[in-house]
């Protein structure tokens, strides 16, 4: 298996949860859907398809990559209140239309959480050597193609202060599956593998916790495919 290391760093990130309401959580660090698509983005390979539809889709036939997730340092979460102005669905404050001369005339608190002080690394796997080559080569400028575009921490306008590539890991509190018969496990979350946008339904998650300890490399039960394994 031929594999890089992506460091990356960045003074603020949100990587979302499929959720509803007026709070909006991150979970403590890239997912592995956020990593597969980021490590794609590096390397000039396009994964979505039906860009012109009603909804962008992934494309099935975008390459399967085994990754694992390490936090070299725990970033804290912080939380911000905004206020969300709305069309609301239905006849609801509809007395404020006239006084709104026109905009966005019903207004919700919201309260998002943000990740402050990513500092993690990726392990990336790939059967294809091509794929690991193309990822260094996008990093250091060197792909001579048109890249995908500017890579963001998981919200459009968080950008990472650096990312580095690496042909060996570095000592990180790993991030490994557990069940849910063993839990409560301290900084266990939820992180999603596979993203499906049409029917939410079908998108994939699992429970991971991250080592006690920092290690070396990752163990062996790190690794996931991402979106799912070759076939």
């Amino acid at each position: 298996m031929n594999e890089i290391w992506l460091k990356l760093s960045a003074p603020f990130a949100a990587f979302r949860y499929f959720q509803a309401g007026v709070f909006r959580s991150t979970s403590p660090i890239i997912p592995f859907s956020a990593a597969w698509g980021l490590a794609l983005n590096l390397a000039g390979i396009e994964v979505r398809t039906d860009v012109d539809g009603p909804v962008t889709q992934i494309d099935p036939n975008a390459p399967k990559l085994r990754l694992a997730l390490g936090a070299i340092e725990f970033g804290e979460k912080i939380t911000l209140y905004q206020q969300l102005h709305t069309y609301p669905v239905g006849a609801s404050g509809k007395e404020f239309v006239d006084r709104a001369k026109g905009s966005k005339y019903w207004i919700v608190p919201a309260k998002r959480e943000l990740l402050a002080g990513l500092n993690c690394v990726v392990g990336v796997q790939s059967e294809d050597p091509e794929i690991i080559n193309r990822i260094q080569g996008g990093v250091e400028g060197k792909l001579g193609s048109r890249l995908y575009g500017l890579p963001f921490a998981g919200d459009n306008n968080l950008l990472f202060d650096d990312i580095r590539v690496s042909r060996a890991p570095q000592a990180a509190h790993w991030y490994t599956p557990i069940c849910a018969e063993k839990l409560p496990v301290k900084g266990s979350c939820r992180l999603s593998v596979k993203i499906d946008r049409v029917d939410s339904s079908k998108s994939v998650s699992a429970l991971y916790a991250p080592t006690a300890q920092l290690e070396p490399e990752p163990p062996d039960s790190a690794w996931t495919w991402t979106p799912e394994a070759p076939t």
